[in-house]
């Protein structure tokens, strides 16, 4: 049978891939788009069939000039592309008055919320995500409302003890709730969630979001990905800031396939002048055998760090990381016994570390026999440094933390500890360290370029597997400590595996984090779990044991187990019909789920719940059609009014939501009353 000119010009204009999507379909925004710009492109596409040229190109004295009126004009009409999609829309109510919703007045297309408001289908973080909200259209009102607080459920308490009943929420003399939170639900809902307890109260804020690589869980199915990306982040970068405290800090993690755009990004949400650092990570090493494919490409070995403060009243604690090797500036031993100050070189040479013929830069921290002495000895070593105090500053020197200093006379060389001159035996003495023995001897001051951390041999730590996108603990560790203290909150809301709250536990800080997805036995719950530890009897012991992660930075701090967190749920309603749509695997299964979200669900207010014969018949029929089930999916979530996905707290007592007692009072007591 014969195309028609529709039929033709949208074959046509499927041979650009910019204006296909990934299911095939033909994008009219796209198209509409390039025709404003008059896209070289697309203009040599039209002019290539003399029918199509002849309807969108007029001819003057031998020239054919571009119509884009009449182009836009035809593209843009409701009946260019209707198809048995868009006839289907039509039966189920998703027009009103013949008018598709993208032409109405009533509602608009918002698109700083496009495709990045909600999230559905991510069921695997190694899986890219088949996404079926696509470009979703809100009113304002509905995005309002959207981001109110949210109903929170299926509570529970995890202690050494395991799992118990949450009774309480406690708090402490200002009314701020002091419990480790871990909350599952849409990242960016639960953020606003949060602002009616803890906006102004986090100290630290660190994530790792989705890099958008391509081949990490952002896998959108539209042609505006890396827009996407920056909307997605903006929307949550947002409220991340009103939930900092003026002296809080955020750390976000990218490489550099976004790293550049999220620079400016954040420059505009805190502000360029509080921008502090891009921390430099060595997070690989390269590896394998040389191809035809690692020549052409500059292999990536680091990722980024971008350090932003809210405010300028935000401070850092100095950090220092130990030395592989030693160098010259290490050259001082310390006779604590004798106050006596003696060469380093000559105290290993003459307990046979060093031979006579090598010097201290000889000596390898990797030498087991080397690190021994280092082990026993750090609180005695010195590093040296040039240093001429006068005798005003030796007074304010003289500070009971083990401060040694240098003070050169005329006549002679004194070295003091503690303001007790000590006698240098040390054939040449230049200078020595200020500062405390036992933290600095074999250190450096951290900068803006981390090379020592072990990325490779990580994946197992907290006792779970997570092979892809896991960061060491010794990474969140330095972050931590560099940016807060002991009971400051620390907040994370792409948690994965759980690191940071495994490092924030551990260290004794407040945290919180949110995640929607479910990693069965890698789960971050579980991973926290074994931070935590549980009690177990040994045979033959009286008492019981506690068994706790050993794993990370546990055995550097010496952590020893305990301590508790909560565990919540944004609480479900529209959102469990997304999960079964995103979950089904035939035509069949949709239909009856159509069904059921007729009977049950919260309607978009434009749609007509009644499952006509002739509907159902054309639902199944699309099925049949190329990516098709996707289609259905598609269409069944177009129905779903995206204010219902989870219930607000504003509507707990609706009979509807059938929300328990017991919910409603935990949600009262984490509103502080207010639910």
């Amino acid at each position: 049978m014969a195309k028609n000119f529709n039929e033709k010009l949208i074959e046509l204009l499927k041979n650009d891939s910019r204006f296909v999507d990934d299911e095939g379909e033909l994008v009219k925004a796209a198209v509409i788009d390039r025709a404003w710009k008059i896209d070289r492109d697309l203009v040599k596409l039209l002019l290539g069939k003399p029918e199509i040229k002849g309807k969108f190109f007029d001819e003057i004295e031998g020239h054919w000039i571009f119509n884009i009126n009449t182009f836009i004009e035809y593209v843009a009409d409701k009946n260019f592309l209707a198809n048995s999609y868009t006839r289907f829309r039509n039966k189920i109510g998703l027009n009103i008055d013949g008018k598709f919703l993208r032409e109405r007045g009533e509602v608009s297309l918002v698109w700083p919320y496009k495709d990045c408001v909600l999230e559905g289908g991510q069921t695997k973080e190694e899986e890219k995500r088949k996404e079926i909200f696509f470009n979703e259209i809100l009113a304002q009102d509905e995005i309002d409302r959207l981001f109110d607080p949210k109903a929170l459920t299926n509570w529970k308490r995890y202690t050494v003890d395991g799992e118990q009943k949450v009774t309480e929420i406690k708090r402490d003399e200002t009314g701020t709730i002091r419990e480790n939170l871990i909350i599952k639900g849409n990242n960016l809902l639960a953020l606003h969630t949060l602002k009616k307890q803890f906006r102004g109260k986090v100290k630290l804020i660190y994530i790792d979001p989705p890099y958008n690589t391509g081949g990490d869980s952002f896998g959108y199915n539209d042609n505006f990905n890396h827009s996407t990306w920056l909307t997605f982040m903006r929307n949550r970068l947002e409220v991340s800031r009103e939930l900092l405290k003026d002296d809080g800090i955020i750390f976000v993690q990218c490489d550099d396939n976004e790293q550049a755009y999220l620079k400016v990004l954040l420059d505009d949400i805190f502000e360029r002048s509080n921008y502090v650092s891009s921390i430099v990570i060595k997070s690989s090493t390269p590896s394998g055998v040389k191809t035809a494919h690692r020549t052409k490409t500059i292999i990536k070995q680091k990722d980024t760090v971008l350090v932003f403060r809210k405010s300028s009243s935000a401070s850092f604690n100095p950090q220092y990381a130990a030395r592989e090797r030693w160098d010259k500036h290490f050259g001082i031993y310390l006779d604590r016994v004798n106050d006596q100050i003696i060469s380093l070189a000559k105290v290993l040479k003459d307990k046979g570390i060093l031979n006579e013929d090598q010097s201290i830069d000889d000596f390898d921290i990797s030498n087991p026999k080397h690190k021994k002495f280092y082990i026993e000895n750090s609180a005695n070593i010195c590093q040296s440094k040039s240093h001429n105090n006068s005798e005003a500053q030796k007074a304010s020197l003289s500070k009971p933390d083990s401060v040694i200093y240098f003070n050169k006379g005329t006549n002679n060389e004194s070295i003091y500890l503690n303001g007790r001159q000590l006698t240098p035996l040390a054939t040449s003495i230049n200078d020595v360290i200020i500062g405390n023995i036992e933290t600095k001897a074999f250190s450096f001051l951290l900068c803006d370029f981390w090379s020592d951390i072990d990325f490779n041999n990580t994946q197992n730590e907290g006792g779970i597997s997570f092979p892809a996108g896991k960061k060491p603990e010794l990474l969140l560790y330095r972050l931590i400590k560099l940016a807060s203290n002991e009971g400051d909150i620390v907040l994370d809301y792409h948690i994965g595996s759980g690191t940071t709250c495994a490092v924030a536990h551990k260290m004794k800080r407040q945290y919180i984090g949110i995640e929607q997805l479910d990693y069965g036995h890698n789960d971050s719950t579980i991973r926290l779990q074994n931070v935590i530890g549980k009690k177990i009897k040994e045979k033959g012991e009286m008492f019981d044991k506690l068994q706790f992660d050993q794993s990370g930075i546990s055995k550097a701090i010496n952590w020893q187990g305990g301590g508790d967190f909560i565990y919540g749920e944004l609480m479900k309603y529209n959102e469990a019909f997304m999960d079964n749509i995103q979950a089904a695997k035939t035509s069949k299964e949709l239909v009856n789920l159509w069904k059921g979200i007729a009977e049950n669900s919260f309607l978009n207010w434009y749609v007509n719940p009644e499952m006509p014969e002739e509907a159902i018949n054309d639902y199944i029929a699309i099925g049949k059609t190329e990516n098709g089930l996707d289609k259905q999916k598609k269409l069944l979530a177009e129905l779903l009014n995206k204010n219902q996905l989870y219930v607000n707290l504003s509507e707990i007592d609706d009979a509807d939501f059938n929300v328990s007692d017991g919910d409603k009072k935990l949600n009262q007591s984490f509103y502080g009353g207010n639910a």
